[in-house]
């Protein structure tokens, strides 16, 4: 009778498989990516043993510079395989949504909480700033959407701050690969406890529209790429 295989053996190639995938993309999203994956990491390595020529202890340097260079690469490796990502979804509907499912920090999102029938939306996230409505679509159609749910909400949010972020590539917005960046700029106003309190107002209004018949566009998904683990 055959053993199953345990969950370490199915672990494994699962990881490594998920990593060739990511470096196939990346590849073909940016020749030079890999290339420079692999420059970061030789220059590494080769840094942490000129430190060890300098203090003559080889031994201990080389082993610290191949754990260096491993990790120098992993994070280069990933930073350029996020930004191949967010190139790959520029433009399509949900991109926006698909950013801000997958961010961390604490966040609460709700999808299209406005919108209109050329699925222009607005999106809510409820974090430590307090409220950002964050905006999908053309900037002279999704300026007036912001700007009513910005007023339906002033009342629940009462001396909340209330943010609102357009995202697209017209003038004054922001690009879907710089959203992330911009939502972690933003001052921290509120703690934890004042967050919960202000969801549970903010989920009790009920939705200013119903979306147009059909499943919403947001079969965006951001692949994960490997992350290195960091003791």
């Amino acid at each position: 009778m055959s053993k199953k295989p345990t969950d370490g053996a199915q672990e494994r190639p699962g990881r490594f498989k998920q990593i060739r995938m990511v470096a196939q993309l990346l590849r073909k999203a940016d020749p030079k990516a890999l290339p420079i994956v692999f420059a970061s990491a030789i220059g590494a390595l080769v840094v942490v043993i000129l430190i060890g020529l300098v203090f003559g202890q080889l031994w201990f340097f080389i082993p610290m510079g191949v754990l260096v260079a491993l990790a120098v690469g992993m994070i280069v490796f990933g930073q350029l395989a996020q930004r191949a990502q967010y190139k790959a979804i520029a433009g399509q509907p949900g991109a926006a949504l698909a950013i801000l499912q997958n961010m961390r920090g604490g966040w609460t999102i709700t999808e299209a909480v406005s919108g209109n029938r050329n699925l222009d939306m607005v999106h809510r996230a409820v974090g430590r700033p307090g409220v950002v409505l964050v905006s999908e679509g053309p900037r002279n159609r999704v300026g007036p959407l912001l700007g009513a749910e910005k007023k339906r909400l002033s009342r629940a949010a009462q001396q909340v701050p209330i943010y609102d972020v357009q995202v697209g590539d017209d003038e004054g917005q922001i690009p879907v690969d710089k959203l992330q960046r911009h939502l972690m700029k933003l001052p921290r106003n509120l703690k934890k406890p004042q967050v919960a309190e202000l969801n549970d107002r903010l989920q009790a209004l009920p939705r200013s529209m119903q979306m147009p018949k059909g499943p919403i566009p947001k079969g965006v998904k951001m692949p994960k790429g490997p992350k290195p683990k960091m003791r």
